[in-house]
């Protein structure tokens, strides 16, 4: 089965719409992951960063409980950061010259040899050895 990580930019269009694209292809990948087609993985820090992106988008609190709710109800394996993947994530940040928020994504996505689906591809695909693919290409 293949295995993707998935980004939070990814993750936040299954939770508010408001102002998001390719809400076909995320919807296509959660389908997907539900059927059991595919694995979702994900770091820890997604669930920080969808939290402070729903703080931007100006929800109360009732929605924001309903949205962390769902996101942790969604099929995704949150991986916790070990040692291991701590050095190979900041060692990536430092060579290609990206946040380590970032690299924590290629990280896990080059130990799991999955393919990490992003709209960040700017910067997240700055390691051809990596497997990337923008959302908007899913």
């Amino acid at each position: 089965m293949k295995t993707l990580v998935v980004d939070s930019s990814v993750i936040v269009k299954w939770l508010n719409q408001t102002k998001e694209q390719n809400l076909e292809q995320a919807d296509k990948i959660l389908n997907q992951a539900r059927d059991g087609l595919v694995d979702l993985i994900a770091p820890e820090l997604a669930k920080y960063e969808v939290g402070n992106v729903l703080t931007t988008k100006d929800v109360g609190v009732e929605e924001a409980k309903i949205s962390l709710s769902t996101l942790y109800a969604f099929p995704i394996t949150f991986i916790n950061e070990s040692l291991d993947l701590a050095i190979q994530t900041y060692f990536l940040a430092d060579s290609i010259g990206i946040t380590y928020y970032d690299a924590s994504f290629l990280s896990l996505t080059k130990q799991y040899d999955a393919i990490l689906v992003t709209e960040n591809i700017k910067h997240q695909g700055k390691d051809s050895s990596i497997k990337v693919i923008a959302l908007k290409d899913y």
